[in-house]
């Protein structure tokens, strides 16, 4: 069984971690030149319902996100929003896998880990490309995608396939690091799902930063913002009205 690591895998595992530190750069300018701009203050006076402040709105906005009840969008279309939850958590995973992967792959190598880790990937590889076909062939969504949004969503839906594939690798590589004694049932290092695994992984580091999927660091200033505002105006959280008091406000 081969269960050495070639130079290229070690460089592919280890070394280009370096890339971390230039997104954290990139994002560490962007909060600074976002907090130089104080923010407006509302010139309105506390308006609306008595039982809401700026701070309530502003916490409710911030946590909307976790909420698919209070959107109409992910209320009404339940699907689309368990797409979402899965698709982020296999790019958080595979995040998170790419950094114990490389120093301590054991944690990872057990059979239940490595079949979690596999059936999020796939999940979340399918949801992708769903994704990916939804933004080229619905009109609509064609229409408001830039090249941006299809190149991000086929980039993230390549790197969850080949973030299966390393998944398997995970018993092999802890075998090669001396973390886990060889047995017959871990076959041998594949060295390819590795390699190219970790090379999307470093240009999706260096491409982040700079293309929309960085959205993620704009919106708790966003929504922070947002709710703090609609909250002192005394119009957020918004209440949920049962059938009768719709009838009683429409008569």
């Amino acid at each position: 069984m081969h269960h050495e690591i070639s130079p290229l895998v070690e460089f592919a595992s280890e070394k280009l971690h370096i890339l971390l530190l230039f997104m954290a750069a990139v994002y560490t300018l962007k909060i600074r030149w976002i907090l130089l701009h104080t923010p407006g203050k509302d010139r309105q006076a506390p308006t609306g319902s008595p039982d809401t402040t700026g701070q309530r709105g502003a916490m409710y906005s911030l946590f909307n996100v976790a909420m698919p009840w209070a959107m109409p969008s992910t209320r009404k279309h339940k699907m689309f929003y368990a797409e979402f939850v899965v698709f982020h958590i296999g790019v958080a995973c595979s995040i998170a896998m790419s950094i114990v992967f490389s120093y301590a792959p054991v944690l990872i190598s057990g059979s239940a880990a490595v079949l979690t880790l596999q059936i999020v990937f796939a999940s979340a590889a399918v949801v992708g490309l769903l994704r990916f076909i939804r933004r080229v062939t619905v009109p609509v969504m064609r229409l408001i995608s830039t090249p941006d949004d299809i190149f991000s969503v086929a980039l993230l839906t390549v790197w969850l396939v080949f973030s299966f594939l390393m998944a398997g690798q995970a018993p092999a590589f802890a075998v090669a690091k001396g973390q886990l004694e060889a047995s017959s049932s871990i076959g041998a290092l594949q060295e390819t799902p590795v390699v190219v695994y970790y090379f999307i992984t470093s240009f999706f580091l260096m491409y982040v930063p700079f293309s929309k999927i960085s959205h993620y660091i704009y919106y708790p200033f966003s929504r922070w913002y947002l709710g703090r505002t609609l909250g002192h105006r005394g119009v957020y959280p918004m209440k949920q009205f049962g059938s009768e008091a719709n009838a009683d406000f429409l008569s």
